[in-house]
């Protein structure tokens, strides 16, 4: 579980960051993090499952992984 709480702290690091810039972002930005906030909350919540079920810690896994790419994506665009 360490695994898995780490990477919930980098994307919670790395989504404040931009949740910071993006009202700077373009219209296509701004889109593209509404998106991924929906996906965010369903990442938290699948995180909180996955602390008593390794298939769910795996899922979860995979889903914050394509969290912080699409953060940094729209971080480097900032």
């Amino acid at each position: 579980m360490t695994d898995i709480n780490a990477l919930i702290n980098e994307l919670k690091q790395t989504r404040d960051e931009v949740k910071l810039k993006i009202h700077l972002g373009s219209k296509e930005l701004q889109d593209e993090w509404n998106e991924l906030e929906g996906k965010w909350d369903a990442f938290e919540a699948k995180a909180k499952l996955g602390e008593s079920a390794e298939n769910i810690g795996e899922a979860t896994s995979l889903l914050g992984d394509e969290l912080a790419k699409a953060f940094k994506k729209i971080k480097s665009a900032l």
